[in-house]
């Protein structure tokens, strides 16, 4: 009985022993489906960023269509440019899209929509 238990706490002892410098297949399953989830999260950025970049590109030349397309009035002393940055602020465009479309910058874009701002009050 003795030779039997001391076989059993030594075979045992050994495969705990042993266990350590197995690998663990579950672990490296693990390893392999955050490494796909990672690699999934980044493709999906990507792509978000991608198609907001496409939606504001077909948005932006939706809306200067429409406003080329306004009916313009016959008569008016105002530069071309401070009726398009006029009709674009109007459109709904934000002061930095106007900027890059006329290459002109901010703080001039904000002037001019606040000079024109002005002048619509006072009518």
């Amino acid at each position: 009985m003795i030779p039997t238990l001391i076989t059993l706490i030594s075979i045992g002892i050994v495969l705990f022993i042993a266990s350590f410098f197995m690998n663990d297949r579950l672990k490296d399953v693990e390893d392999q489906v955050e490494q796909l989830s990672i690699q999934v999260m980044q493709d999906t950025y990507q792509i978000k960023k991608k198609l907001n970049v496409l939606e504001e590109e077909l948005l932006s030349e939706d809306l200067t269509e429409e406003i080329l397309k306004q009916p313009r009035p016959a008569q008016s002393n105002k530069p071309p440019l401070v009726k398009t940055i006029q009709s674009m602020y109007q459109g709904g465009f934000s002061v930095e899209r106007i900027a890059k479309e006329t290459n002109l910058s901010e703080h001039d874009v904000q002037s001019m929509v606040r000079q024109s701002n002005v002048k619509g009050v006072s009518r």
